[in-house]
């Protein structure tokens, strides 16, 4: 005589579930909705320096064009940390002593290849989470590195690349 199995709830060594508690999207009609409570913390930071890009990219267009994005979720930092405050490409955290890197500035160029490489906006996010205490605290902060970037790109003053930055 054969027992039918009821679903397993549990993985098979009993521990945790065996699919996501919720989807990642869902058809609503013909569309294909991203679910707001199955995005990631990358997903909504991701969302904040875009946030940021857009706003200067209403001013500034033009100049950046051609600038690629990157979030990455942690530094690597070199051996001398202390060389980092010193680089003019780097924005870092004052507070720490300049040894905690927010955001970089890569400089666009020719590769040895003789390829042009487009500069690139370089964004930090666990530095950034851990220096914010709330969401809209972490939007300022992104929106703060995006523009300090943005004027390095430039070489420009912060306050010029965003004059709205100082009204809040």
């Amino acid at each position: 005589m054969s027992r039918s199995r009821a679903p397993r709830r549990r993985d098979r060594h009993g521990r945790g579930l065996r699919r996501p508690l919720l989807p990642r999207r869902a058809e609503v009609g013909d569309l294909h909705v991203a679910l707001p409570a199955a995005r990631t913390p990358g997903d909504r930071f991701d969302d904040l320096v875009h946030d940021a890009r857009e706003r200067l990219e209403a001013r500034w267009a033009r100049e950046l064009e051609h600038v690629d994005w990157a979030v990455v979720d942690v530094p690597g930092l070199p051996r001398d940390p202390s060389s980092l405050a010193a680089d003019p490409d780097v924005v870092v955290d004052e507070t720490a002593g300049g040894a905690v890197p927010l955001g970089r500035l890569r400089p666009g160029g020719v590769d040895a290849r003789g390829r042009s490489r487009a500069p690139v906006v370089v964004v930090y996010r666990r530095p950034l989470e851990a220096r914010a205490g709330s969401r809209a605290e972490l939007g300022e902060l992104v929106h703060d590195v995006v523009v300090d970037v943005v004027a390095r790109l430039l070489g420009v003053d912060p306050d010029v690349v965003d004059p709205q930055d100082d009204e809040g």
